[in-house]
């Protein structure tokens, strides 16, 4: 420790709006996000590789415990590492589906028409895994890391909707596989699989509704 001051920077200032541009520009935000849904059933065809590693330069502006930045973003588009993360997520599915699901779990999900087939880790035409990075060789310790990560996340499928894809959110479990198919170092934790393209011709989602602003907002 010394005496010395970190460096600073002048902290942003954003434009000048007006509070009925401020509110505008995020309710337009939140209408947009309103669209965005877990899609299943996804078409092959291949996706503006740039827009996915903007959509990863979005993700990992988000904030961090202590500033360290514990993620790493694998783009996956190789056919047979799709193929073999399919393989080991309906291994793992095909576990919690009849073994370790509880009645409860399983009745949670019935409406949602899941199951242990995972087709979309085959035929969206990218995944995004994400990895917590925990303290390795040349790794610093994380603090926080499942937090920070989740930000990261929550920041890259609003980046990805942006951009006009589908996505959702996967984590089968345990997720070690995924670390042995892509060749990650031990202390990269799987977090969450992120498949991306465009809903396939027809595709459907389930009719789900979402909470009112009223039923999930308190001010104090």
């Amino acid at each position: 420790m010394t005496d010395d001051a970190p460096p600073t920077v002048p902290a942003p200032r954003g434009p000048a709006l007006g509070d009925a541009e401020r509110i505008a520009r995020v309710r337009a935000f939140a209408d947009e996000l309103a669209t965005r849904r877990t899609v299943r059933d996804f078409a092959p065809d291949p996706v503006p590789l740039d827009a996915v590693r903007e959509a990863v330069r979005a993700a990992a502006t988000a904030p961090s415990g202590a500033n360290v930045q514990p993620w790493r973003f694998v783009v996956v588009t190789d056919p047979g590492a799709r193929r073999r993360i399919r393989e080991g997520a309906e291994a793992e599915e095909r576990e919690f589906y009849e073994r370790r699901a509880g009645e409860e779990w399983l009745d949670a999900l019935a409406p949602l028409g899941t199951g242990a087939d995972k087709p979309f880790l085959e035929t969206a035409p990218v995944l995004v895994v994400v990895f917590e990075v925990h303290r390795g060789e040349g790794e610093p310790r994380p603090y926080y890391p499942k937090e920070s990560v989740g930000i990261a996340v929550g920041l890259l499928l609003a980046a990805l909707h942006r951009a006009g894809f589908a996505t959702l959110t996967h984590t089968p479990s345990p997720m070690r596989f995924l670390g042995e198919i892509l060749g990650r170092p031990r202390n990269e934790r799987p977090f969450v699989v992120v498949p991306v393209g465009y809903p396939a011709p027809g595709a459907r989602v389930p009719a789900i509704t979402r909470k009112p602003l009223a039923e999930v907002l308190v001010e104090v």
